[in-house]
């Protein structure tokens, strides 16, 4: 048995999919299949039961996953642990974050990283689905960490630990019909059409949960993927949306509303897999993140 048969087998085990697993271990599908394959042959079981609708653990699976991935944990802190004793630290760091939210410095902080592990890379990714897509992919392992919105009680497969809390303020037209209201309740805003993210995005999912307890219908006219330039079509007439204040420099143009029957707040979190623990570099990455939010230096506890 070699640790390539672990990897692969985690793999499937965290994708339950012989083509994610795949696609995440940059091989192709049918290299997963025989692998698999070999190590039941060698452990006379099967892992797996396949059928075209799923791919589930046996019971056998179940009982090898926790030994699997904790040989695996040993064999990568092994290796870590060589690497540190040569004076420099090597790999790789996958990090996924989202577009226009910059309340962590990262430029600043793959500065840092960079001057004290130059052996370091670092992958930057944005999921196009927003935070559903950064916590998909942090979980099979696309990503070793990932700044994303996470409104309510957080999933119990990941680590995670609040960065910042923002409220959402509703911005309008200066010529709107709601200009100068000041506060609004969400059935007066039901008849007005909404600039917004798709669906995915934290800040999606905070003002649909709202409209949606309030019992109230509202129409999203024009979906933006990069938050940050929603202000723009906003000003231009197209809808009036909800965003934080930190996304918008300048209000030409716009007025900002309160709601007066809902308090709508959106969190920054970051976030590792509990599942895993993270390698050498990513714990690297979350030193300097600690360093810079005191507020994260308690994450290193859950890891």
């Amino acid at each position: 048995m070699e640790l390539r048969h672990l990897e692969y087998f985690l793999a499937v085990a965290d994708t339950a999919s012989f083509t994610r697993a795949a696609k995440r271990l940059n091989v192709v599908q049918s290299g997963v299949s025989a692998t698999i394959k070999a190590l039941e042959r060698e452990l006379g079981s099967a892992l797996f039961d396949r059928s075209p609708q799923e791919i589930a653990l046996t019971v056998a699976g179940r009982a090898f996953l926790p030994r699997a991935r904790e040989t695996l944990d040993a064999a990568r802190a092994a290796k870590d642990a060589v690497q540190r004793t040569q004076g420099a630290l090597h790999g790789t760091v996958t990090v996924g974050t989202l577009t226009s939210i910059d309340l962590v410095d990262l430029p600043g902080l793959l500065t840092a990283l960079h001057a004290r592990h130059p052996a370091v890379t670092v992958r930057l990714r944005v999921a196009v689905a927003g935070s559903a897509g950064l916590l998909e992919h942090l979980r099979d392992g696309r990503l070793d960490v990932a700044f994303l919105s996470l409104p309510g009680p957080s999933p119990t497969d990941l680590n995670t630990r609040p960065l910042a809390v923002a409220p959402l303020l509703l911005y309008v037209p200066s010529t709107h019909p709601l200009a100068g209201a000041g506060q609004v309740s969400l059935t007066q805003l039901a008849e007005f059409p909404f600039v917004d993210s798709p669906p995915g995005f934290g800040n999606r999912i905070v003002v649909d949960r709202a409209f949606a307890s309030a019992g109230v219908e509202r129409e999203v006219t024009l979906e933006v993927a990069d938050i940050g330039t929603a202000v723009n079509f906003i000003r231009a007439g197209l809808g009036i949306g909800f965003l934080s204040g930190f996304l918008v420099h300048d209000h030409a143009g716009l007025d900002v509303l309160r709601v007066a029957d809902h308090e709508l707040t959106w969190q920054l979190n970051v976030a590792t897999a509990a599942t895993r623990r993270p390698a050498a570099p990513t714990e690297a990455f979350l030193e300097l993140l600690r360093e810079r939010h005191p507020a994260l230096r308690r994450l290193a506890e859950n890891l």
